[in-house]
């Protein structure tokens, strides 16, 4: 059965990207996705070829996803709650526009579920993250938590559990307006479209989230959506192919005040002897970083294709970042920004796929980049490692690639699991 499924975005690129594979993998289904997303992210959604609608009564750009996420509930109401009647009357004036049959809709967005409840319509909810709903056993979204194992850590888990119930419950009485608006009764939860999702899908890989003592009825974990972007394909950058140890720098796709962040690191792999590229991403211009001349800086690139012969990644934490780098192999310096970004460290460092000092990001970096002996010796131990981890835990099966070592230093295929046979 072919469907008319309405996918819905919000806010910039990053959060649309996930949207547009998930579209992908509903049209080689046989379904008929279109994509409702901000006007700025026309181009990119025709681009895939699919209908595209904007949105006209909800905020767009940095009014929808504000870049200062230094108080979780006023981002929280901005973002979800305050904005929340405007999305639905969008959302249900798209719905009677053209047959739909099924909403599928971003985690963020509890106006878009309202729209498909009052519609009597089929609703999944995205995550392109970690829940966002807390589920017992597992840290919360925003508090970079591993699982606790003793006291302590169990209380500072409560604490930050309480902290964002309390920032999502500051919103539900606009959530509530909202739904009163369109003869829906209120909910006794900010969580609410969580429960009443008829799937709620985790794009996350079960081996890289925190196991969970239940997961709810209506959740699955369906694994990263990692296509590049439009604008990131076919830029032409490339490695050189000089032999050196090539780093990769990738800026967020997010807008979160991070040009101070990518100027610093921009400083301090000018001082290694390496190639690298910094990828800015659609909010910093290159040209704001002045950056070293050794320094190549693009606004894009494909990360895919850089990745594939990369020696080290650093990053802010982003998940597709992060499950790109290691779907590949890569080794990955993070530091984290805002959002999701230590969750994801946390996520990584428990499992042994990544290493994550508690510094400030110009301290981490200016350590880490010890001159040449430091990073050479950081990026064959943690390549080595984090390649056997990923092979032992099924993550990842990187392809085989020609190593761009400098002579004399090992190579990480010299290195194996525990148990694996000798070659």
């Amino acid at each position: 059965m072919s469907l008319n499924v309405l996918c819905i975005s919000w806010g910039t690129t990053g959060n649309l990207s996930p949207v547009l594979t998930a579209a992908r993998q509903l049209r080689r289904a046989g379904h008929r996705p279109r994509v409702m997303a901000d006007p700025a992210m026309c181009g990119e959604v025709e681009a895939a070829g699919f209908p595209f609608v904007g949105w006209r009564r909800a905020p767009t750009g940095l009014d929808a996803d504000p870049a200062d996420f230094s108080d979780l509930a006023d981002w929280l109401r901005q973002t979800m709650f305050s904005p929340a009647g405007a999305y639905a009357a969008d959302t249900l004036d798209e719905i009677r526009r053209l047959p739909t049959d099924a909403v599928l809709s971003l985690d963020l967005l509890p106006g878009c579920a309202l729209a498909a409840e009052a519609a009597d319509l089929p609703h999944a909810v995205l995550s392109p993250h970690i829940s966002i709903r807390p589920l017992p056993g597992i840290p919360p979204a925003a508090s970079g938590l591993t699982p606790p194992r003793t006291e302590a850590e169990r209380d500072a888990v409560d604490a930050a559990t309480a902290a964002i119930v309390s920032a999502m419950e500051r919103g539900r009485p606009a959530l509530n307006a909202a739904r009163r608006a369109f003869g829906l009764p209120p909910v006794a939860s900010a969580f609410a479209h969580f429960d009443q999702a008829d799937r709620v899908l985790l794009a996350v890989s079960r081996a890289f989230d925190f196991d969970t003592q239940a997961l709810p009825a209506n959740y699955r974990y369906i694994g990263p959506l990692l296509d590049e972007p439009s604008w990131s394909r076919g830029t032409g950058h490339a490695w050189s192919g000089t032999g050196r140890r090539r780093i990769l720098v990738a800026g967020s796709t997010g807008a979160q005040n991070q040009t101070d962040l990518q100027r610093r690191v921009a400083r301090a792999v000018g001082a290694v002897e390496a190639e690298t590229i910094v990828t800015t991403g659609p909010n910093v211009g290159p040209a704001d970083l002045a950056a070293p001349a050794a320094v190549r800086v693009v606004a894009a690139a494909s990360h895919d294709a850089l990745m594939a012969q990369a020696d080290l990644v650093v990053c802010q934490g982003g998940h597709g970042t992060v499950s790109r780098a290691l779907l590949h192999g890569v080794p990955l310096l993070v530091i984290p920004l805002a959002r999701d970004q230590a969750d994801n460290a946390a996520s990584a460092v428990a499992v042994f796929l990544q290493m994550l000092a508690a510094a400030v990001a110009s301290d981490l970096v200016a350590r880490f980049f010890d001159g040449r002996s430091a990073l050479s010796m950081a990026a064959v131990m943690l390549g080595c490692s984090l390649a056997a981890a990923a092979a032992h835990a099924g993550l990842a099966r990187p392809a085989p690639r020609a190593p761009s070592r400098p002579y004399g230093e090992p190579a990480c295929s010299s290195i194996r699991p525990p148990g694996s046979p000798s070659t």
